[in-house]
């Protein structure tokens, strides 16, 4: 069943959220058997014939996979998954190229990176959108840094990328995207900051011992920097003209297509029921609860963006936009052409 294209389920917590006890004590209610690092769903000889194998990973934009999984409600859809955990988005696209899964997710400056190199790609669905507050650069209280103007000369840490090359000029993530784009916004040229690119589990650390003056973090270390530290929004990577922008999606190939077409169809339509599901935000946290990277308060607490439940191909399509301003592909794209069909 294809939800109507003109809604889409927002499961955003507010900032006041994050101090509100009763959320934790009802998240920790809600919390499921579901293991963060789930290998097989609907594996029983009683699933269905077709079968899909996904690579992805536990997290905030795959959330609603993990529930459709413990839920079981691809097995009622007669699917056969099996999730196969990897660490980063690019051995997910690495994986979905070599053949060895029929579906990946990944973030969409990552897939159309990867696309631009290998045309086969197509996009299956829409993962994780943006909402405010969800993507931040963040500083330390004391630190005189308060808005874009006073990053000039000053070193931002960010996740390290994933398809792209470390550059000190382009944006080689969907992030630091997200966020030359406002500073350019405010008058702001990215070349004016200093960009130190680290895995993602370290930036608290790294602001907490002044190895950075600022961090580009989303959940759930926007909470962690937040709550531990004390940190304060320098801005919102999400706004201006990133506000709303497609982040996350699920992807396959051509050759998937031809062969496995019904097989991914059903998987689509089951998992935009379950991002459906994700509108009160209580089912996806009690997923995230067993995430390795939170407990049943963080989960609780971060700040959710929205869980679209159609395909908004004009989204995709500026995020394809954005990246060829900024010299990330060398090439314009159309998103329409690259949609599963």
């Amino acid at each position: 069943m294809r939800l109507p294209a003109s809604r889409s389920v927002s499961a955003r917590g507010g900032r006041p959220s994050r101090r509100d006890s009763g959320r934790v004590a009802a998240a920790a209610l809600a919390v499921t058997l579901l293991a963060a690092g789930c290998q097989t769903a609907g594996s029983s000889a009683a699933a269905g014939s077709m079968q899909l194998t996904v690579a992805a990973s536990p997290g905030v934009a795959n959330a609603p996979l993990y529930l459709a999984a413990s839920e079981g409600l691809f097995k009622q859809a007669g699917l056969r998954v099996s999730i196969k955990t990897y660490d980063s988005s690019a051995q997910e696209l690495s994986a979905l190229k070599a053949g060895k899964v029929d579906v990946a997710s990944a973030d969409y400056a990552d897939y159309f990176f990867a696309a631009s190199i290998d045309p086969g790609l197509q996009v299956l669905a829409d993962g994780y959108d943006a909402a405010p507050s969800t993507m931040e650069v963040l500083a330390l209280p004391g630190s005189h840094i308060g808005r874009p103007q006073d990053l000039v000369g000053k070193t931002i840490g960010t996740p390290q990328p994933q398809e792209f090359p470390y550059s000190p000029s382009v944006p080689y993530s969907l992030e630091t995207m997200a966020t030359q784009s406002v500073l350019l916004g405010d008058g702001v040229q990215p070349t004016q900051v200093h960009w130190r690119a680290m895995p993602a589990p370290h930036l608290v650390g790294a602001l907490q011992a002044h190895r950075v003056d600022a961090i580009l973090v989303t959940e759930p270390y926007l909470f962690q920097a937040e709550s531990q530290l004390g940190a304060t929004e320098v801005f919102d990577s999400l706004s201006g003209s990133t506000a709303g922008i497609p982040l996350d999606g699920y992807f396959t190939t051509r050759s998937a297509a031809g062969t496995k077409a019904a097989a991914l169809r059903a998987f689509r339509s089951v998992l935009l029921q379950a991002q459906a599901q994700a509108a009160s935000g209580r089912s996806v946290r009690s997923v995230l609860a067993h995430d390795p990277q939170m407990n049943v308060q963080t989960a609780a607490m971060i700040t959710l963006g929205v869980y679209p439940t159609s395909l908004n191909v004009s989204g995709v399509q500026q995020v394809a936009n954005l990246m060829y301003s900024f010299g990330m592909i060398s090439q314009a794209l159309s998103a329409s052409s690259m949609m599963f069909r």
